[in-house]
């Protein structure tokens, strides 16, 4: 089992960018895909991203794509959610997520692992 800690989460204007990070103990990141997952209020859970544990294959939803880049350090055991270009509709919390598989897209049935969660609001 692996503990996970996200950071990095506030407010921020429409168009400005914050960087998330997922920090891990108890055991190394190395063999996990690691996924980000977002939750507004009243709509169901979203997988955002994920990353293969080589870092050779990542996944973005639609609304993201050529906004959100995820990557991972797995010396520092900590993966990385850098969101640019940030809009209101981007606000939730947003979780990490660990899956004990080389790779797979962010399906939370595939994830076992989870953190806290941080809020992550977009507004002016």
């Amino acid at each position: 089992q692996v503990q996970l800690v996200e950071s990095g989460g506030g407010l921020v204007q429409p168009g400005g960018s914050l960087r998330l990070s997922c920090a891990a103990s108890g055991a190394t990141l190395a063999p996990y895909t690691i996924g980000w997952f977002r939750q507004a209020p009243g709509k169901e859970r979203e997988g955002v991203s994920s990353i293969s544990s080589s870092a050779a294959s990542t996944y973005y939803t639609n609304s993201v794509k050529g906004r959100f880049t995820i990557s991972r350090d797995n010396a520092k055991n900590t993966v990385y959610l850098q969101m640019n270009s940030l809009k209101p509709e981007d606000t939730a919390v947003y979780y990490c997520a660990a899956a004990a598989r080389p790779w797979t897209p962010p399906v939370a049935y595939f994830y076992d692992d989870w953190g806290q969660g941080t809020q992550v609001t977009v507004s002016s």
